[in-house]
């Protein structure tokens, strides 16, 4: 049985700053009046979907910019969704999309990576390392990333043009494809690649190892790739991805953000929501530890343009 939660309000769209939506209760609705997106939830296991909606959005009660949030838990087929199509700059996650069309390429071409590429690769994901990413991104070229988007059904991802992988355009809902298929057997990935994203998802230096890892127990297995660009427009976007396996689950996170005021701010966004998630899918009683974030990020050319 799936037992649903989904429950609308009336809000009053305000335009401050980045555009903030600030809620504002009405007896009947005005013209100017519209629904903001709500966290919706299913899931097999009684009750679970009710305490995840509401949890969740307590978590993001006060917080202003625009958020957007992916769940799903295989263990008990449980999914939470908030704007899940709403478009954001990539900024260093599609780092996880050009490691998997790496390897989705060189499994067509039944071939192993070379020495520079796993060079390229490790510090990709695990430092974030951004001239390692630009060398890749020019080595695969768009047929090839466009190629591996098609395969993975991620058909709301726009690449990046003229070499800024970091205004790729993504959803929740593709990264939410692309931790399937990371995470489980498919035709897409070989299980050897699969075992490789993780393992280098699961080495991430430890600055870097904020965000949906934030209240995971120890007893669960954290895999994380976090991106962050400030830019002219939409302030801070901080994003990031979480896979999770351990104490009876097998889940995956994904959180975008933008419109955040400082770095810190949006990390701080996405860890309200990840604690809230880590703790209605796997409680625990003994307190754990806090990912805190590096305090010099840089997402510097080749990964946007200039404002």
């Amino acid at each position: 049985m799936t037992h649903r939660i989904s429950r609308g309000t009336r809000v009053l769209a305000a335009s401050l700053g980045a555009g903030v939506i600030v809620p504002f209760a009405v007896a009947a609705a005005p013209a100017a009046a519209a629904t903001a997106p709500q966290v919706s939830c299913t899931s097999d296991k009684a009750g679970l979907a009710a305490k995840l909606q509401k949890d969740i959005t307590a978590a993001l009660a006060n917080r202003t910019g625009t958020i957007a949030v992916g769940l799903y838990d295989r263990s008990t087929n449980t999914k939470c969704t908030l704007r899940s199509s709403t478009a954001f700059d990539s900024a260093s996650v599609v780092k996880v999309t050009v490691l998997a069309t790496l390897l989705w390429d060189a499994k067509k071409h039944n071939r192993y990576l070379t020495d520079r590429e796993t060079t390229l690769a490790t510090a990709m994901i695990t430092k974030s390392d951004n001239s390692a990413t630009t060398t890749l991104w020019k080595q695969l070229g768009m047929t090839k990333i466009k190629g591996f988007l098609t395969a993975a059904g991620m058909t709301q991802t726009v690449p990046g043009t003229g070499g800024y992988w970091g205004l790729t355009q993504i959803t929740v809902r593709d990264e939410q494809k692309l931790l399937a298929l990371v995470t489980a057997k498919n035709s897409v990935l070989s299980d050897n690649s699969r075992a490789y994203i993780l393992k280098l998802m699961g080495k991430v230096i430890s600055s870097q190892r904020w965000g949906t890892p934030a209240g995971a127990p120890s007893s669960v297995a954290v895999h994380v790739k976090n991106g962050w660009l400030s830019r002219s427009t939409h302030g801070w976007r901080v994003h990031s991805l979480g896979t999770f396996n351990g104490g009876g689950h097998d889940y995956m996170i994904s959180v975008l953000t933008h419109g955040n005021s400082t770095m810190d701010y949006g990390v701080a966004t996405i860890q309200g929501v990840a604690k809230a998630i880590h703790k209605d899918l796997v409680p625990v009683t003994t307190s754990v530890q806090r990912y805190t974030p590096t305090s010099t990020p840089r997402e510097a050319f080749p990964a946007v343009p200039t404002d």
